[in-house]
């Protein structure tokens, strides 16, 4: 456990208690975490787990404007996906992983080659989705950071494990945050 990942935790811890409340100050928060774990995991050999961060940094940049709201945009909604969009994005998840756990596998020193790519290719859709204000992206959550645990246990990771631990548990809060708050909506 180093400095750095103590505050990349912290950080992280930061970001989904502010995307439960949808407050916009998530972005800024999960920019710095993902600064931060781009280093962390490059140095534990999950090198698509360091590369997610790149695209968190981006995605962060992204939501940041998406949730603004105001005149010029009005602000972001909560929505649902239809069953077929998930059975599709499932499918889509499964073929991306394979192919690049095998390329991974073959081609680099990669730790767990395939857990690996599964998070890291589930993770770009659910971020993708929070910003998008999509309530399921908390379930894909779920099981991406229950998978996580796991891969970050085995680099010794133990603090980073214990905050998707959290996570878990945030993302079953979130949940039925947003979708109380969706419900919400649909009766107005």
């Amino acid at each position: 456990m180093s400095w750095a990942e103590s505050c990349a935790v912290g950080l992280a811890l930061v970001y989904v208690l502010l995307a439960v409340y949808q407050n916009r100050w998530c972005w800024v928060a999960a920019v710095v975490s993902a600064t931060l774990y781009v280093f962390i995991f490059w140095q534990v050999q999950l090198y698509l787990e360091a590369a997610l961060q790149c695209f968190y940094i981006g995605m962060a940049i992204y939501g940041w404007r998406v949730w603004r709201g105001g005149r010029a945009a009005p602000e972001q909604t909560i929505t649902t996906w239809p069953w077929r969009h998930h059975l599709m994005a499932c499918g889509a998840l499964l073929c991306v992983t394979l192919l690049l756990g095998t390329v991974m596998m073959r081609w680099s020193d990669a730790a767990a080659p395939f857990i690996d790519a599964a998070t890291t290719v589930s993770a770009l859709l659910a971020t993708w989705l929070v910003a998008q204000k999509i309530l399921e992206n908390w379930l894909y959550w779920i099981v991406i950071d229950m998978a996580s645990i796991w891969l970050y246990l085995s680099r010794d990771l133990s603090l980073t494990a214990a905050l998707f631990a959290g996570y878990v548990l945030l993302a079953a809060f979130g949940y039925r945050t947003w979708r109380a708050q969706w419900l919400q909506q649909q009766t107005c």
